[in-house]
Parts: C-alpha cells; sequence; structure tokens
C-alpha cells in the first residue's frame, strides 16, 4: 500500500490513525499543499485524485489483482475495516455504528471541510479576508461543532467516544483537536471531548499517526 497524504491534514491523519490501529504496512509519499501553488494540483497527483485532495491510497485489489486508487478518508477507512477485521472500528450494534457515525461525520463532514486549507486560503486570498478574519471563522465553527459534539457524549461516551473501544469517532476526534490546539482555541467548555482526545494521545497508534511524527513535518 502506499499512502500520499500531508502531514497536517486531518484527512491525511485520520487514515495514517487507523492504519496504525490495524498494524497495517504501508509506504508514506508525501504531497506537499503549499510548495509550488500546491504538489496536489500538479497533473501527476490529479491522475491520482482529480478531485485534488489528499489523501489517496494506492493498493493491489486482492481479486483482480489490479491497481486501485481510493480517495475519501471515510471511505478508505471502512474499506481498511472490511479488509482488516481485527480491531474493528465499527460496532456490530446497529445502534451504535449509526451513533459512531454521527460523531465521525461531525467532525469529517460538518467541521472540517469548511476549515480546511484550501477554503482558509480561498477567505485570505480570493475573498481578501484579514487574518482576523480567518481566526473568528475557525473559533466560531470549532465551537459549533464542540459544543455539539460534547452534548452528544453525554450519552454516548465510555473511555472514549462510544463506549470503551477506540472506534472511527475517535479517529475523526483527534484531528481536529489538534487543529483547534494548532489555532489557539480553548477546550475547556468541552471537558468529556478533551479528556478523551488527551488519552487518545497517549495511545502508541495515535502516537505513531501524529503529524510531527511525518517525514513530512519539517519538508
Amino acid at each position: 500500500m502506499q499512502l500520499y497524504g500531508y502531514w497536517r491534514s486531518s484527512a491525511s491523519y485520520r487514515v495514517r490513525i487507523a492504519l496504525a490501529l490495524k498494524g497495517i504496512a504501508y509506504d508514506y509519499v508525501p504531497v506537499h499543499l503549499l510548495k509550488n501553488g500546491g504538489e496536489q494540483k500538479g497533473i501527476e497527483y490529479a491522475q491520482l485524485n482529480p478531485a485534488q485532495l489528499v489523501p489517496t491510497l494506492e493498493l493491489t485489489d486482492s481479486e483482480s489483482g489490479a491497481t486501485v486508487r481510493l480517495n475519501q478518508s471515510l471511505a478508505i477507512i471502512e474499506y481498511l475495516d472490511a479488509c482488516f477485521p481485527e480491531h474493528p472500528l465499527l460496532p456490530a450494534n446497529p445502534l451504535k455504528a449509526a451513533q459512531v457515525r454521527t460523531l465521525a461525520l461531525d467532525m469529517a463532514a460538518d467541521l472540517q471541510p469548511i476549515t480546511n486549507l484550501r477554503i482558509l486560503q480561498y477567505l485570505t486570498g480570493t475573498q481578501g479576508q484579514p487574518d482576523s478574519a480567518k481566526q473568528a471563522w475557525i473559533e466560531h465553527w470549532i465551537a459549533a461543532a464542540f459544543a455539539a459534539f460534547e452534548q452528544r457524549l453525554a450519552t454516548t461516551a465510555g473511555k472514549y467516544c462510544v463506549g470503551d473501544s477506540i472506534t472511527l469517532a475517535d479517529i475523526c476526534l483527534v484531528p481536529q483537536v489538534y487543529n483547534a490546539k494548532r489555532f489557539g482555541v480553548d477546550l475547556t467548555a468541552y471537558p468529556r471531548l478533551k479528556e478523551i482526545a488527551e488519552r487518545l494521545a497517549e495511545h502508541p497508534a495515535f502516537i505513531a499517526a501524529a503529524p510531527e511524527q511525518q517525514p513530512d513535518a519539517n519538508m
């Protein structure tokens, strides 16, 4: 397997966590989102992912032997979970699985897309907004998403987001907490969320997947 990603990309981070939790070996191929106008916009990478986003997982299909490229982090993670069932990331119970997906989508579908790099670049570049407006935008949407997430945790959380096992919800939470801290967002108002994120930060798989541990962190 080859994972094309960027060290600080939330979506790449999610896939790295899943790979680490399942102990799957892979080669990491950095795609720098800032250098040369963004390597993800180059012809070579666009052939791997027409959306010009990271991550992309390239692998050999076990049935056909063909090279397959998967995009979208949640689709990649669910594929990995189906093919490598040890350490399942979705509960077998349908209700619990729905709760996990709800929390995961809160982070990966509602929050991350509107606070990611290309949106922030559009705000300050095309729209000509100052950095203060970008910061206000980030703080507003993180606060809205984290407040809702904190309320959900009141009915779902154990040691982790849903019960006492690490799930897709935890995988999606940690990168957004990383981003919140990066932009100086105070997490005091979200004690359950903060406690779970701190517990996950001590797990070996989450440590291995952390942005600063990636080979392109200082590139």
